[in-house]
């Protein structure tokens, strides 16, 4: 999750090594369930590995090349709910009592055909059902089942425009009290990817609050700080400059690498 990984303050760069070193040489599969990472000398060795880039991995991995995916005993009995897990706003608020009745996705910017959906519409669309493993930039893993409607399905609904490189989700939680509102994104080529869903199960039932109500974006291929929970709407941009901070997401703005891929 977008913020799903964060306790208090910023997480140990060491750590987001880590997992890009674990990923790079299918160690990750050593995790199961929700746990974290334990070998001191696989972190050392595997942590080497940072200074592979958005580039070298899709040098080395196709467009679609997929996510792995797991068995129904794979699942954690809970998935770990982290960072904000039950937004204050009165618009929030408002949508949680009547849950979610009144939720509309509006998908905007650079887009020939700007649309609202609800979230009944969301559902009726053609979904993905998928069981992963969340990895956080701290190092804990979790594994669950995630049904969502396929964004690229949404991206042809809304016609991209030909200078549009840039999904951004905007979200409704306050990280840390952060005046402005948690937002992340990604590429056309992440967006396209056919792991990459708005969620709005887990686990065979609506998704909790505690982890994205509504929905939330899942994009297997990337670290859990990229997917973003609450999305509230959705931008298509040329650039980040006119985006908060002007990084493309929250971490970003604080410092963080905007490309997470592992």
């Amino acid at each position: 999750m977008a913020n799903d990984d964060r306790h208090t303050g910023l997480p140990s760069r060491a750590r987001r090594r880590v997992l890009t070193g674990l990923s790079a040489f299918g160690a990750a599969g050593l995790l199961s369930g929700c746990d974290w990472t334990q070998s001191q000398p696989v972190r050392h060795f595997l942590g080497r590995t940072e200074k592979l880039t958005q580039a070298a991995q899709r040098l080395v991995a196709s467009r679609e090349s997929l996510a792995r995916e797991y068995s129904p005993s794979d699942i954690a009995p809970t998935f770990k709910p982290n960072g904000t897990i039950n937004p204050q706003s009165a618009a929030y608020r408002q949508l949680v009592d009547t849950h979610f009745a009144n939720y509309r996705l509006d998908i905007h910017g650079l887009v020939a055909q700007p649309a609202s959906f609800s979230l009944a519409e969301l559902k009726a669309m053609p979904s993905r059902t998928q069981i992963t493993r969340h990895d956080c930039v701290e190092g804990w893993s979790c594994i669950g089942q995630w049904t969502g409607v396929v964004l690229s399905h949404l991206l042809d609904r809304v016609q991209p425009t030909d200078n549009a490189r840039f999904v951004v989700f905007h979200c409704a939680d306050h990280l840390y009290g952060s005046p402005q509102p948690y937002y992340e994104s990604l590429d056309m080529i992440e967006a396209r990817h056919p792991q990459t869903i708005l969620a709005y199960g887990l686990n065979g039932a609506d998704l909790p609050v505690a982890n994205g109500a509504p929905i939330r974006l899942r994009a297997e291929r990337q670290l859990g700080y990229k997917m973003a929970k609450y999305v509230m709407h959705i931008e298509l941009v040329d650039s980040f400059a006119n985006i908060q901070g002007g990084h493309g997401g929250y971490w970003e703005d604080r410092g963080y690498d905007w490309w997470a891929g592992i």
